[in-house]
């Protein structure tokens, strides 16, 4: 992750759920009370966002120690200690809720998308995201998805052409749709065309793009879909492919498949912050 991106996100959230102050810490706890705090897991899960928690810390007190037990990408069982936090109660407990959202968003994804790859089990496709991130946090949910296992679609409208139904319905073909994104962009953007049928595959192949999306097709069509296409171009299988019955696109020849529910509907990890008393200052 950016980690100057990551600060002024962080700054940005603090800043909406502080407001002015914490007025139930800073009624409650002395200045310098000093605590232990344990991020323990609740449920089995992949790990994902740790360097949250030491940089939105930071920014509250720079005093505050984490120590992690994991690494992103790591499984965790119920019941492990995730990461100890050893300073101010107040500034603790502030953050706590925050850096709770956004680890348990972050290891929901991270675990689901661990699901999706051991359940395809065919190491020569990809499991990758899409665009279909919550605003704001695009960079955490993708980020989230390699702690997984899985690799990255384009992060935006600027890093990547896909050129969908309406787009080729505007144009009046995939080729004229193609034709005229080559003549407005340089050669180092990649050109992705969507797909439903035999014949748009071939009209795609012929009009020359670089990934093929075979959009909402069987794995019966997946498969001889990848028969008709040069090797040179990248094929994707998305649309309907859910945990359930992602095994039957296994040994597909598809080179990736692009999940949106990784990151539009995850269910987060269960995890808390269990805080000890009594922590010499």
């Amino acid at each position: 992750m950016n980690k100057i991106k990551l600060k002024k996100m962080l700054e940005a959230f603090f800043i909406e759920d502080i407001g002015e102050r914490d007025i139930t810490s800073d009624a409650i706890f002395p200045i310098n009370e000093q605590v232990r705090g344990v991020f323990i897991a609740k449920e089995n899960g992949v790990i994902a966002g740790l360097d949250i928690m030491r940089t939105a810390y930071q920014l509250l007190d720079p005093t505050i120690e984490v120590h992690t037990k994991f690494k992103d990408g790591e499984r965790a069982k119920k019941g492990e200690a995730i990461a100890e936090v050893l300073g101010p109660v107040r500034y603790i407990l502030t953050g706590e809720r925050l850096i709770l959202n956004l680890l348990q968003r972050m290891s929901g994804i991270a675990t689901l998308t661990k699901k999706c790859v051991e359940a395809l089990n065919d190491p020569t496709i990809y499991i990758c995201d899409t665009r279909k991130t919550v605003p704001g946090l695009k960079m955490l949910d993708k980020y989230a998805v390699t702690c997984g296992g899985g690799k990255n679609h384009r992060f935006g409208l600027y890093d990547g052409i896909m050129i969908k139904d309406n787009h080729i319905a505007y144009c009046g073909s995939i080729t004229k749709a193609v034709h005229a994104v080559r003549e407005r962009c340089g050669h180092m953007v990649k050109v992705e065309v969507e797909t439903e049928t035999q014949e748009e595959v071939l009209e795609a192949i012929e009009a020359g793009a670089d990934v093929i999306m075979f959009d909402n097709r069987t794995p019966e069509e997946v498969r001889e879909f990848t028969k008709l296409v040069p090797n040179h171009i990248i094929t994707e299988a998305s649309g309907g492919i859910t945990l359930d019955n992602i095994a039957m696109y296994a040994h597909t020849g598809v080179d990736y498949i692009s999940l949106g529910f990784l990151t539009h509907s995850v269910k987060a990890l269960d995890i808390c912050l269990q805080v000890d008393k009594g922590v010499e200052s």
